[in-house]
């Protein structure tokens, strides 16, 4: 719906040969397919695969007419690509990215890929994470494991221990709210937040399954072992809001497709950030999913919508014909013969004027012929006159 919203039929399409890849593009194929949207090539690559099948790949993108590519696939597998593409200068493209790297701020780095719109998971700042986060002291981080490896990581000490030579022990003096890391960044959580409101729509279902609501007073029997089914069938009845988004669930225990659109956009200073340009709603009327409320920027920084067709629209006057062992998007625009025309756009077919018109110059409107009149003062008139006068005597 993407590609299809900003008119784009001749693209091509990456993905990542894992499960995620190949049931994601089989599914937008499918899609692309109904809506009229050619695929001048479809590729998977993984990883790792030997250099030589990236080299590939990224030849047929070098090499193709598509200003597009649809790629969908996990961070660390596109990054192997674009790594190989970076090596050597290659035709300007319009990126789409799935929800898996579109979002990922570690492959901001690209900065040909400038202008990259896809979809990503709604994010959320979540209430009260980020002072739980930032509230460690040194006695929970050394009883837990994890935390102590985080502690030493992040700055460079050995806590409560004797230090090797390249490090220092922890004294104690290390603040965690001077981080600037992705720890402390709770700005961006997205697959965090479908996390928290997942927990929510769990305890909302299993509070349905051990209370009981009788007249204006609820009760609830805490101590009621509940069964596994029990807790599933309350949670595909469970409809509230949590943190400004509704939560609920369809027939098939699926919750309402809602992403954001997301633009790759250059600031003044020359770095890329990642700019929230609208929003995708399934629950709305057909044609109104999209909202745009932002500008975009496009490949290269354009503001225009870059054109991604394999053939101009043939205009009125002319008619297509396809490319033979091309896709349908592949075609020519054949002049109308002599008496006929279309006045459409992206005609398939000429047709011949009624009985008293004919074809203007251009083939692309039917004019009335005009109605001439001899006079009596042309010769051809003045014997046509005198044969009827005589005929008639």
């Amino acid at each position: 719906k993407l590609v299809k919203h900003f008119g784009w039929t001749w693209i091509g399409a990456v993905n990542s040969d894992s499960d995620y890849g190949n049931n994601g593009m089989a599914s937008f194929l499918e899609a692309a397919h109904k809506e009229g949207i050619c695929v001048e090539y479809s590729e998977a690559f993984y990883r790792t695969n030997p250099r030589s099948r990236i080299q590939r790949v990224a030849d047929v993108i070098r090499r193709s007419t598509a200003m597009v590519v649809v790629a969908f696939t996990s961070s660390g597998d596109l990054r192997i690509l674009l790594e190989e593409l970076s090596l050597k200068p290659s035709p300007p493209r319009q990126w789409i990215g799935s929800e898996s790297w579109v979002t990922d701020p570690d492959m901001l780095r690209f900065s040909f890929c400038a202008g990259a719109i896809g979809v990503g998971i709604e994010k959320s700042v979540i209430p009260g994470l980020r002072d739980f986060l930032l509230d460690l002291s040194p006695s929970t981080v050394s009883a837990s494991p994890l935390l102590t490896e985080f502690w030493e990581n992040a700055f460079n000490c050995r806590l409560g221990k004797s230090a090797a030579t390249d490090t220092t022990v922890c004294d104690g003096t290390e603040n965690i709210q001077t981080l600037q890391t992705p720890y402390t960044d709770t700005s961006q959580l997205r697959i965090t937040n479908m996390v928290y409101k997942a927990v929510y729509a769990i305890a909302h279902a299993i509070h349905n399954a051990v209370c009981q609501k009788t007249n204006a007073t609820t009760q609830c029997y805490k101590f009621t072992r509940i069964e596994s089914k029990e807790v599933l069938s309350q949670l595909r009845k469970v409809n509230f809001s949590q943190n400004g988004y509704d939560v609920s669930f369809d027939a098939n225990g699926d919750p309402v497709a809602t992403y954001e659109l997301v633009n790759w956009q250059k600031s003044e200073s020359g770095s890329i950030g990642l700019v929230t340009v609208g929003r995708y709603d399934a629950s709305l009327p057909v044609g109104q999913e999209f909202r745009i409320n932002r500008k975009l920027t496009w490949v290269n920084g354009g503001t225009q919508v870059p054109v991604s067709v394999c053939s101009d629209s043939c205009p009125p006057g002319t008619r297509k014909v396809l490319q033979k062992g091309k896709p349908i998007c592949c075609y020519d625009c054949i002049p109308c013969p002599e008496g006929e025309i279309s006045n459409d756009t992206d005609s398939p077919d000429c047709f011949s004027c009624p009985k008293e018109f004919w074809p203007n110059a251009e083939k692309d409107t039917c004019l009335p012929k005009p109605v001439e009149f001899l006079s009596f003062s042309e010769v051809l008139g003045i014997i046509l006159t005198v044969f009827s006068v005589g005929g008639a005597c």
